[in-house]
């Protein structure tokens, strides 16, 4: 259910720029097929791939993954850095006083896995992303450091 409400609003969003699944999929370099796969929930849209699609067209992670219903425009791109992603999720992590288990087991990864985002080793997959900011109702711009930092008393726990 998840993967689903990501991908329909990819597929909202796409159409509301008149745009086939070929002409995206020529924007990404993949078949309109894997397009396809984005927006019937086979698959999950890479984050690398969705932060493109934003910043292409002006998109907030919010509006395109339906935390929002309304897109908020940014002034500057989204710029995908490792290490200030795990920043933000240790950060709320600690707000929360939450374990690395206990998000890895909300996520259903291992905690070896949401380690290595927390500490930059690995980008943190759209899915996991999406569901961290859909539990704790943390905006996915602010993780990914596109706006400022939430105050504690907004963060869902």
């Amino acid at each position: 259910m998840v993967i689903k409400m990501i991908e329909n609003n990819l597929k909202a969003c796409r159409e509301e720029l008149e745009m086939t699944q070929k002409e995206l999929g020529n924007i990404f370099g993949v078949s309109d097929s894997t397009v396809r796969g984005w927006e019937n929930a086979y698959d999950t849209i890479p984050l690398k791939k969705l932060v493109r699609f934003c910043n292409l067209y002006n998109y907030s992670l919010d509006y395109v993954v339906g935390f929002t219903r309304k897109n908020k425009e940014y002034n500057h791109k989204i710029k995908i850095d490792n290490n200030l992603i795990g920043k933000n999720l240790k950060y709320l992590r600690n707000k929360l006083k939450l374990s690395q288990q206990k998000i890895a087991d909300i996520c259903s990864i291992s905690r070896s896995a949401y380690s290595h985002y927390e500490i930059g080793l690995s980008l943190i997959t759209t899915l996991t992303l999406y569901t961290i900011c859909k539990t704790y109702n943390v905006s996915m711009d602010w993780l990914v450091g596109r706006k400022s930092s939430p105050k504690i008393d907004e963060l869902k726990i």
